[in-house]
């Protein structure tokens, strides 16, 4: 009867919540159930009242019951494995349908109970964890049988296979805990991490997984590769997939948070490490929730302030990540709607130019230059090449920022993507970026010395960049002008039909903004033009005056 009888006697606790003699009477009755009763009947029961509840009965039906849960469990008297992984996939399951608290208020509130049930869960955990290390005498046995199953297992996470062992059920657990809540949860400060409910469930999590075998080092360094991540078992392309996630929480929490970073090898050095991270930090920075992003940024930087600067090789940039992650850093920079992340993703950039060695910004830069499509992003490269220059003047000529290597660069710099009918206005960033390197060069490297290789290009840069910005400049300004004109002539209509007829305005099509502000816009832009215009001639009259004076010279040797 235990399993009709368990429902009833729960649902009266939680109807009951004063502390009350009937209350008392109700948690007897429950232990006498789970004292007497079919500990298989009981699991089934309990195992139901799990999966009714929504909201936040959700947490008030788990704290109930995860200790009589914890009870029945160990009484099994065989297939305790299977009982352990059905119990924590159907709290998982339930678990993460709560909201994961964001802010300090939140996790002291705790309004949807995630916190109490994540410290109760490690209660609940602990005696199969020990029940794990005592049984690794037979982990040879264990390993054998679960070799081709659970492969099979992580595709389907199908629970009902026989032959597999609590350890098993415990590592998947730990992983599903890393994705929900962890990867998305916010931690309290340092000086107040002793009250963080969530940093101690995290640190609890990684102490698992070493209690049952699977140091974090070992899981973080091999996560990603072709070969076996753990003694016995080779990931296929998918699970690795299904995994990405709670390996880059994992990292996170061990270089970000500093949980269990101790257990972390001594010789490893800075470079070994960030190369490991950067695929962790790629995994995070895919996604576009406020909260992993910022996790995503945080990992990263956590990782290039350790290395020295102008110290990574360029070699690096062949693993995929060393990338990928730049150009995510471009997306986040020019689509994440939170401001303080942009400012973020635009300063990690510029961190992590910092560390590439010469080569290696180069090759960055070519590579942006190329896949960015957006013109404060190539303004900022740009200006990033300018200060590459700078140095190699200042200091000893670097062979990747001047001569032929700097010409093939400025090649994807000053030049116009389609000619004369280039948008001047959406491209400006990227034109007045291009004029100001131009004209620092002009003014830095004379013609007679021709460092950069720019005088012999010049011709070149001329016919692809300067002519057509010419041609560019002169066609935009005489649009805008017109489309002032008649702003202002449209304007002035409207204005007299008001006059003459003004009920019916409302009936009128409403633009898109008032004429005062489209005429601002307008002026604007050809503000933008005219600026553009100045620095171009000043560009070109430094030009002439530095060819001038070299013809002068030839003369009168």
């Amino acid at each position: 009867m235990g399993w009709n009888l368990i429902g009833p006697v729960v649902r009266c606790l939680l109807w009951n919540d004063k502390e009350n003699d009937k209350r008392k009477n109700y948690f007897l009755m429950l232990d006498l159930l789970v004292k007497l009763c079919n500990p298989k009947e009981l699991l089934l029961g309990l195992l139901e009242l799990i999966e009714e509840p929504s909201g936040k009965q959700i947490s008030q039906t788990i704290l109930l019951v995860l200790q009589p849960l914890q009870t029945v469990i160990q009484k099994l008297p065989n297939n305790k494995a299977y009982s352990v992984g059905l119990a924590l996939s159907t709290l998982w399951s339930q678990l993460a349908l709560l909201p994961v608290p964001y802010s300090k208020e939140q996790i002291q509130m705790d309004d949807y109970g995630l916190c109490q049930c994540c410290e109760a869960l490690i209660e609940f955990t602990k005696p199969f964890v020990e029940e794990a290390i005592d049984n690794k005498e037979n982990k040879e046995n264990e390993n054998k049988k679960l070799k081709d199953e659970l492969l099979k297992l992580l595709r389907i996470l199908y629970l009902g296979s026989v032959g597999f062992t609590v350890t098993y059920f415990l590592r998947l657990s730990c992983f599903k805990s890393l994705k929900c809540p962890l990867l998305t949860a916010q931690f309290l400060e340092q000086s107040e991490a002793g009250n963080d409910p969530l940093r101690y469930f995290a640190s609890e999590i990684i102490g698992f997984l070493s209690a049952i075998g699977h140091p974090f080092p070992k899981i973080i360094f091999n996560h990603g590769r072709k070969k076996r991540i753990w003694n016995y078992l080779e990931f296929e392309e998918e699970e690795d997939k299904q995994l990405a996630d709670s390996m880059a929480s994992l990292a996170y929490l061990v270089f970000v948070q500093g949980i269990k970073i101790d257990q972390l090898p001594m010789v490893l050095s800075p470079s070994y490490i960030l190369q490991f991270t950067m695929g962790h930090t790629e995994v995070f920075l895919q996604r576009t929730e406020e909260s992993i992003l910022s996790k995503g940024l945080e990992l990263l930087e956590s990782g290039l302030l350790r290395i020295e600067d102008n110290s990574v090789l360029y070699q690096y940039l062949e693993i995929k990540s060393f990338l990928t992650v730049p150009q995510s850093l471009v997306k986040v920079m020019t689509l994440c709607p939170i401001e303080t992340l942009r400012k973020k993703g635009l300063a990690m950039l510029q961190l992590y130019i910092n560390k590439l060695d010469s080569q290696g910004k180069y090759t960055l830069f070519r590579c942006l230059l190329n896949t960015s499509n957006h013109s404060g992003v190539e303004a900022f490269i740009i200006q990033n090449i300018k200060n590459q220059i700078d140095m190699s003047f200042k200091k000893t000529p670097n062979k990747w920022f001047t001569g032929p290597q700097l010409i093939s660069l400025l090649d994807l710099v000053l030049f116009l993507p389609e000619g004369a009918e280039t948008d001047l206005l959406q491209n400006s960033d990227r034109i007045m970026a291009s004029l100001n390197l131009l004209r620092y060069l002009v003014i830095k490297d004379n013609e007679s010395d021709n460092q950069t290789g720019l005088w012999t290009e010049l011709g070149k840069i001329e016919t692809n960049f300067l002519k057509p910005l010419h041609t560019g400049l002169n066609m935009s300004k005489a649009h805008y002008e017109a489309e002032i004109k008649n702003n202002q002539e449209n304007n002035q209509a409207d204005r007299k039909s008001k006059e003459l007829c003004s009920v019916t305005i409302g009936r009128e099509e409403i633009p898109n903004m008032p004429p005062e502000m489209q005429l601002k816009v307008l002026h604007s832009a050809l503000f933008t033009f005219d600026l553009i215009e100045s620095v171009l001639a000043r560009v070109e009259e430094l030009i002439e005056i530095q060819t001038k004076s070299t013809s002068e010279c030839k003369m009168l040797e």
